[in-house]
């Protein structure tokens, strides 16, 4: 199996279609259509080492509690349950983006960064996106106010009993990685 070249179908700067040209196993010429957060897509350019964006897992620890986020998403046309997160702008580091997203997501400082995961893909059947899961120390006042106009964000901080019963409501959505952590977190009562 090997990518032979790819065609650019859309033209946007947060995000392209493309369409692949790739060799099966057997030799036979093949196609495949993803989605990407970048001009060139990551099987063409082979840069893998750095993601587009972080998740970020937030325990505030003068209150003990996970940080999650209840987030209005259009292609769900609906609330969903997550961690603060965003992307990493160009020159940007990883803990750079982090302060700034915690901040404008949540309101909360980042006091101290615990572990920075290698840049992991959700969905890579139709995306070459990548993130990392960045696990931090913050404290302060959740707050709204640093919202972009576009976000409709709300700051819900769980303890573990509170985690569980989360788990348990069945007409919630949650995104799959804050799904897995809180199920963990459950499980092991640690962060």
């Amino acid at each position: 199996m090997r990518v032979k070249s790819f065609k650019k179908k859309s033209r946007s700067d947060w995000l392209n279609l493309f369409e692949i040209a790739y060799e099966d196993k057997a030799g036979g010429d093949r196609s495949w259509q993803l989605a990407s957060r970048r001009q060139t897509p990551r099987c063409i350019s082979g840069d893998f080492d750095i993601p587009d964006a972080v998740v970020i897992v937030p325990y505030h620890f003068s209150s003990g509690k996970l940080v999650l986020i209840k987030e209005y998403r259009v292609p769900l046309a609906d609330y969903q349950y997550g961690f603060p997160a965003g992307l990493i702008d160009p020159g940007e580091t990883i803990e750079s983006a982090v302060e700034r997203e915690l901040r404008e997501e949540t309101g909360l400082t980042l006091e101290r960064v615990k572990r920075i995961g290698p840049p992991i893909y959700s969905s890579p059947g139709m995306s070459d996106e990548s993130i990392c899961m960045v696990y931090v120390e913050c404290d302060g006042t959740p707050s709204n106010e640093a919202n972009e106009g576009t976000e409709d964000i709300s700051v819900i901080m769980v303890s573990k009993t509170e985690a569980a019963a989360l788990l348990n409501v069945k007409d919630v959505k949650f995104d799959a990685k804050a799904w897995l952590t809180l199920s963990a977190y459950v499980q092991s009562g640690s962060f």
